[in-house]
């Protein structure tokens, strides 16, 4: 009995959403795919499936099949991968999640270049800001930006993650440039929501590293960091935004640089992976390939002056 090849095809179809896509995808018969995913529930004497309208969904019993069963599957293909391949090239789907305008921005431009150096590589992108379920989702990767706060990961920091306060030339000539942290709550401030809240106590460090926080307010908010970065070109007022998102605006002069002695925290962009024994070695060539191209200084920090 193939137990492993019946759990690969039941996370399948739970990927897939139904038996006949994850039948195709193994080059099954749908009769035979339903055959084997039916003998897997009597040798486990639990039912893993139940249907909706729309979609095949894991009961309790199957949900908790594929959390742990998928290391399991995931670590022998693995294994299997890196003994019959080695000294070879990596191969297999790279199944990853980033942020969707860091993904266009940077991700997307280098895919073409690592697909070409892995031909044995395909690679399937999601781009969402939401916080995807690694594990539960079947990713390989993930590539996320800022604090981490799931323990139950394996995290990279590949790249450091800059942070400026900055506004259009119009919105500093029409109310003036702050001069001082406090002075912030007196501007129009555009303000990041998210999973997070509504992101708008603005943390700065001065020259010897004291902190102090400020509440600002404004007139408009967003969960996404592209129109955020339109408003404050458009001169809604000030942003609080990362380098990697507004360098070209900076460097064009269509941002300014406000309070430019004042640091904001840093934070990191990581790649994230879920623990497992024996990362595949498509996974690690990928981060390294990242690694590789950001290096020490991003490319998104390299034509900036140090204070702009």
């Amino acid at each position: 009995m193939d137990r492993i090849g019946d759990i690969s095809l039941f996370l399948r179809v739970l990927d897939l959403g139904s038996i006949s896509a994850a039948a195709r995808s193994f080059d099954l018969s749908v009769a035979v795919a339903s055959q084997r995913l039916k003998r897997l529930e009597q040798q486990l004497g639990v039912r893993l499936l139940h249907r909706t309208t729309r979609r095949l969904h894991a009961t309790p019993e199957g949900a908790a099949l594929a959390e742990r069963g998928r290391v399991l599957v995931e670590d022998l293909e693995a294994l299997t991968t890196d003994l019959r391949q080695a000294g070879e090239q990596a191969s297999g789907t790279l199944r990853m999640t980033a942020s969707a305008s860091f993904g266009r921005q940077y991700l997307s431009p280098l895919l073409p270049e690592f697909l070409s150096r892995y031909p044995k590589v395909r690679i399937s992108v999601d781009l969402d800001d939401r916080l995807q379920d690694l594990v539960g989702a079947g990713y390989d990767l993930a590539i996320r930006i800022g604090a981490l706060d799931d323990s139950n990961l394996v995290a990279r920091r590949i790249a450091t993650n800059r942070r400026v306060l900055c506004a259009s030339p119009d919105y500093l000539a029409r109310r003036g440039a702050p001069a001082a942290p406090a002075d912030l709550a007196a501007h129009d401030c555009v303000i990041l929501t998210g999973r997070q809240g509504r992101q708008d106590l603005w943390r700065m460090l001065d020259a010897a590293g004291r902190e102090t926080s400020v509440r600002v307010t404004g007139r408009f908010e967003c969960n996404y960091g592209e129109v955020l970065r339109d408003a404050a070109v458009a001169g809604l007022g000030i942003a609080l935004h990362s380098t990697w998102h507004v360098w070209e605006d900076l460097r064009s002069g269509r941002l300014r640089h406000v309070l430019p002695e004042w640091q904001i925290p840093e934070s990191a962009i990581h790649a994230v992976m879920p623990q497992r024994r024996l990362v595949p070695l498509r996974v690690r060539a990928f981060v390294d390939f990242l690694a590789e191209k950001f290096g020490d200084v991003p490319p998104w920090e390299r034509d900036l002056a140090p204070h702009d």
